[in-house]
């Protein structure tokens, strides 16, 4: 074996129903033999009735991935430090599985079913009515340095996340040592404050067949929630 792409398969809700979608999860060819990578790339893209998703494309895969017609997904992120704050009444954060199976239900449930096993972190915000926040977040480094929370799904209310965001930046740093957070806007539906935006976020990357809209792309079922570098 000289090269290989390996990708995930999954079906996702959209407009149009439950779509198949093929996340590109590594690329990688031996030295002597890159001159056929291009050849791998359009062959996995080659298959009918997916779209496609590349969501760490590095280096000159980003400039290939366009030649075939990949478009960015809106990356803008802003970087922000997680501090410690009190607890507040009526809002529950919790990372306990025996927690988060409770509170959880419907498609949330089956993400974390199917996800609870991969790298990424699962929590829960919890409002005293029973309103829940759902949050995905995985653990990245930057300069070999793996302190940095980077969110890749929410799921439930948005809006409980970002009134209790202080605890939830807070639980982050105190549960899982993570000193910032990278944080899309995309993923979390608004921006904390107390940061400042990157000059260059990591490339996240799709190619429809026309079915599918950047706004019902997601980083589920992906290298980003399965695996840890």
């Amino acid at each position: 074996m000289v090269g290989v792409y390996v990708a995930v398969y999954s079906r996702r809700p959209g407009d149009h129903g439950r779509l198949p979608v093929c996340n590109l999860a590594a690329f990688c060819v031996l030295e002597p033999y890159r001159v056929h990578s291009f050849r791998l790339l359009r062959a996995i893209i080659g298959q009918r009735g997916y779209d496609f998703t590349d969501l760490s494309p590095s280096g000159n895969v980003v400039a290939l991935n366009e030649r075939l017609g990949f478009a960015r997904l809106d990356g803008r992120t802003r970087l922000t430090l997680n501090l410690p704050a009190p607890g507040r009444r009526g809002i529950r954060v919790s990372d306990d599985p025996a927690v988060i199976e409770r509170v959880l239900d419907g498609q949330d449930a089956v993400v974390y079913r199917d996800h609870r096993a991969g790298a990424a972190r699962h929590l829960v915000v919890v409002g005293d009515d029973g309103e829940y926040s759902y949050l995905i977040v995985r653990k990245d480094r930057r300069k070999g340095i793996p302190v940095f929370a980077t969110p890749i799904h929410v799921g439930g209310s948005r809006r409980l996340l970002r009134d209790a965001w202080p605890r939830v930046r807070s639980h982050l740093l105190l549960r899982h040592g993570a000193i910032a957070t990278l944080a899309e806007r995309r993923v979390l539906g608004f921006e904390p404050s107390l940061g400042v935006d990157v000059s260059a976020p990591r490339p996240r990357m799709f190619l429809s067949r026309g079915a599918r809209t950047e706004a019902e792309v997601d980083y589920l079922y992906s290298e980003l929630a399965l695996v840890e570098w």
